[in-house]
């Protein structure tokens, strides 16, 4: 198509026509034509130089085009260029240069560590870290315990927990890849930078090395948290007869709760509590707070989580409550438990006898209600982006409330 582009109608060899030479020379033959005597053999001497003429300009005039082209395309191709550079958009040209490629060591180790970043799932991460930090410091009963003994044990569980949650998002993303194609095609499975069998040698190794963490710190409390999340979070994802529970709302919501308001609270507690304390096991009143605030928190995260993976599930027969009941519902449900269990936050704060953990937690808990109802009210929900958004948004209270938690006494 360039080429036609380049070809203006003045400057194409059909433009110079021989017929009209020819019709010169016809009129010079007629009666009475002062040329009427030229000789046969002028005519055809004529006729091999205007031909020779002809071929050397056609020549010439091809090699000029073909010049004027080649030029003109580096041309597009250096504004191209520049265009991309400027704008930041997706390459236009089909150079491996043009669409980025790596090339430098640094440049494929980013790649790798941004590949694998969003494989863990960084969300499920800080929430996973934060949570255990915030439980251990239930624990501590005196400045005393803050100790390299209560660091030790903290960084422990919190090592063997990160290590089975990659385990746990990333079988996930194994069982899930023709899904997370419609519903999160930036994954690393779903988008093809991983293979399937790097997938599972990342997913069994981090699963190895947080089993071998848990029977080396030869902490039972520790070790059953490591177990139990790691036999829940294979019945939610495998596909296999009678697991894949996450086809099933209910019960996926209980695997969910069960692990992140359940497991995390009481058995990371008694981690802190019986291996690296000593001490024996006692529910205290800021664990049963945390216990049954998290129940709600985790109910949210289960059923939030699934909104804007609407239309991927039921593609593939994930019966969800958001398939099963519709996304203005669902929202409206978990915004409704979020301010509920705000609210009892309050009142578990105002009933505390130290004024200062009494003014943080109802102060803290009412503003982080108004920051929720704020923003669902501006969310839209016939927007997936938006809606995702205000899921990560509501992660983001998930982390503040275990700011909150150490502080409830």
């Amino acid at each position: 198509m360039e080429s036609l582009l380049l070809f203006p109608s003045f400057f194409q060899p059909s433009s110079f026509q021989p017929s009209d030479a020819r019709s010169w020379r016809n009129d010079s033959r007629k009666p009475g034509s002062s040329r009427g005597s030229t000789s046969t053999s002028w005519a055809k001497l004529e006729g091999c130089s205007f031909k020779s003429f002809q071929r050397g300009h056609s020549r010439h005039q091809v090699k000029s085009i073909k010049e004027r082209s080649f030029s003109q395309h580096r041309s597009h191709i250096k504004l191209l260029s520049t265009i991309n550079a400027t704008s930041g958009s997706q390459p236009l040209e089909s150079d491996p240069e043009a669409y980025g490629a790596p090339n430098s060591a640094s440049d494929l180790v980013k790649n790798a560590f941004d590949a694998f970043y969003r494989f863990s799932r960084p969300h499920t991460v800080v929430g996973t870290a934060l949570s255990i930090v915030s439980v251990s410091l239930l624990s501590i009963d005196k400045l005393a315990d803050i100790s390299p003994l209560f660091f030790t044990g903290m960084l422990e569980a919190v090592a063997a927990a990160l290590m089975m949650n990659i385990y746990i998002v990333g079988l996930n993303q194994l069982t899930d890849i023709d899904i997370d194609k419609v519903n999160k095609p930036y994954l690393p499975l779903a988008s093809g930078e991983y293979s399937v069998g790097t997938g599972v040698l990342i997913v069994t190794s981090f699963s190895i090395m947080s089993f071998w963490l848990g029977w080396v710190v030869k902490s039972w409390p520790l070790f059953w948290a490591l177990s139990i999340s790691f036999v829940l979070g294979t019945a939610y994802s495998i596909n296999l007869p009678l697991l894949r529970w996450k086809r099933f709302a209910f019960v996926a919501a209980l695997c969910i709760l069960a692990v992140r308001a359940v497991i995390v609270q009481i058995c990371f507690y008694l981690h802190m509590q019986m291996h690296v304390f000593g001490r024996s096991a006692i529910f205290s009143r800021p664990l049963i707070f945390a216990t049954a605030f998290m129940s709600f928190f985790s109910v949210v995260i289960a059923l939030f989580k699934d909104i804007p993976d609407m239309e991927g599930d039921k593609i593939f027969g994930i019966k969800s409550f958001t398939v099963q009941l519709g996304q203005k519902r669902v929202f409206w449900t978990c915004i409704a438990l979020l301010e509920i269990a705000y609210g009892i936050a309050m009142l578990v704060g105002a009933a505390s006898p130290f004024m200062w953990s009494k003014g943080i937690t109802v102060i803290g808990h009412s503003i982080l209600a108004l920051l929720l109802w704020n923003r669902a009210k501006s969310v839209d929900l016939t927007s997936k982006a938006a809606i995702a958004s205000c899921y990560m948004f509501v992660w983001k209270l998930f982390y503040a409330e275990y700011l909150l938690i150490p502080l409830v006494r």
